[in-house]
């Protein structure tokens, strides 16, 4: 049986609309807040449709020589157009997009992992600077 992780796929975020892109300040000041944008589809459209959506974004930070990451946070994306008349019949869609704030005193990796309901478990990182 696969571990969780093996089920993650990964590439180049800029050439696959699945992988989340991160969007962070190239260095950080220490215990300032500064954002963080996780979008999905940035350069490739993702599709956002009843059939075929991205339905959460989770964004994680792991402090340089800690063993475990800390979750920052996660949104859920719940309307993709569906409604009692059926797939698509709504009109109200949500977008795949999620900025957050958070400080810390430590550099490490920001981690994002997104969930597409047709093509699985995705992820990217990338290395948090601190001054």
């Amino acid at each position: 049986m696969p571990a969780l992780a093996d089920l993650y796929q990964t590439a180049d975020w800029k050439t696959e609309k699945h992988v989340p892109s991160i969007e962070l300040p190239d260095v950080v000041r220490r215990g300032e807040f500064f954002p963080i944008t996780v979008t999905i589809g940035k350069e490739v459209a993702h599709p956002n449709k009843t059939e075929h959506h991205i339905s959460w974004i989770g964004v994680y930070f792991q402090p340089q020589g800690s063993k475990f990451p800390y979750e920052i946070g996660k949104m859920h994306f719940t309307a993709h157009g569906a409604s009692t008349d059926g797939p698509d019949t709504s009109g109200v869609y949500t977008h795949h997009q999620a900025t957050l704030n958070f400080k810390t005193d430590k550099p490490g990796t920001v981690f994002a992992g997104s969930y597409c309901n047709i093509h699985g478990l995705w992820e990217n990182s990338q290395e948090l600077k601190v001054e």
